[in-house]
């Protein structure tokens, strides 16, 4: 851990201090266009180890390597023919590849496993960074393990100030939710989405064929097991501090969500004064202490985007319940169903 004061950089005079920074073996939060990532030199186990102390991250959880060309990825994977087509269509972007990993990389990058995570970020300043430092970067969300991810630098600073050498603040990341991360299947004839994310499943399908992805399904994941296969597959994370509690309608009819709203916050005022509602634009909370006005129902771009600044401003505000309706629509939709799952889980 850092042990400091984390210095707040920003401009092109804190992408070079940043760089300066890592190269030296330290950990610099960075933006992304999916959420903040705290990185260190991929290819340096010490500084990846800081990683792991500062987000007081389990080791069985692999994190992803960003790189920002193509010259880049050769030092950390091999490229198989198959994933090429994906390269091209998605990055820079929200997809992470699980490819088999070169010697450079350290055990602790991939949780020992064969294949390691790899992406190049669609934000200009991550990309200048990496540039600068002249090294990919091992960087998971720069927040406490199991905690909400970041999507400004001062989400950062509320979980790592202190722990890490400093930040880049670029401002609010545009999509909202991290990175989909698939790797190849068993039988490597097709693939398998690890995690929902900023590329949709029916992107994917697009580029690869409809019956060549299939959706990993991690139930199996109830303990700590020795190393999971890919990042994000852990089944509690994202978590507000506050008991989150979702309000599911099958049927996708918004008239029959908002009266299961109000229904679930007049049930859970019985128990508490201290509800947060995470409430989209034209519905009414009736009796809810806290209110988050999250944005236009239909509108998932801006749902995904708003989603983890909304919860982590109701703990802020010191909601200890948080009811949030949960979105039916596809493509990102399917992503904030995942991290609203997986936050809303007890253990």
């Amino acid at each position: 851990m850092s042990g400091g004061k984390t210095e707040r950089l920003s401009g092109t005079e804190g992408v070079a201090r940043a760089a300066e920074i890592l190269r030296s073996g330290g950990t610099v939060a960075f933006p992304t266009e999916t959420v903040y990532g705290l990185g260190a030199n991929a290819l340096d186990s010490e500084a990846v180890a800081k990683i792991f102390a500062a987000k007081e991250r389990p080791g069985w959880d692999p994190v992803i390597a960003h790189v920002a060309d193509r010259e880049m990825v050769s030092r950390v994977a091999e490229v198989p023919a198959a994933a090429e087509l994906l390269m091209e269509r998605f990055w820079p972007g929200p997809l992470t590849l699980l490819l088999p990993r070169t010697v450079e990389v350290p055990d602790s990058v991939t949780a020992g496993r064969p294949l390691v995570g790899v992406r190049m970020p669609r934000h200009e300043m991550a990309l200048a960074l990496i540039r600068e430092a002249g090294v990919p970067l091992a960087a998971p969300s720069a927040n406490r393990f199991g905690r909400t991810s970041p999507t400004t630098a001062e989400h950062v600073l509320e979980d790592l100030d202190g722990r890490i050498d400093a930040i880049l603040d670029g401002g609010p990341t545009s999509v909202g939710v991290e990175s989909t991360v698939i790797g190849p299947s068993e039988d490597g004839e097709g693939w398998v989405m690890y995690r929902p994310g900023g590329v949709s499943l029916e992107e994917l399908q697009a580029v690869v064929g409809v019956g060549n992805v299939d959706v990993f399904r991690p139930a199996e994941f109830v303990r700590p097991p020795e190393s999971l296969p890919s990042p994000g597959v852990g089944i509690r994370h994202y978590a507000p501090r506050a008991r989150l509690v979702l309000v599911f309608e099958p049927s996708r009819k918004k008239v029959a969500a908002r009266l299961s709203l109000v229904e679930t916050i007049g049930a859970l005022t019985e128990q508490t004064d201290e509800i947060g509602v995470m409430l989209p634009e034209g519905w009414e909370a009736s009796r809810a202490a806290l209110v988050y006005r999250w944005g236009a129902w239909g509108d998932a771009e801006a749902l995904a985007r708003r989603l983890f600044a909304g919860l982590r401003e109701l703990d802020e505000r010191g909601a200890k319940v948080i009811i949030c309706p949960v979105p039916e629509m596809d493509g990102i939709g399917e992503a904030m169903r995942d991290r609203l799952r997986k936050a809303a889980r007890e253990k």
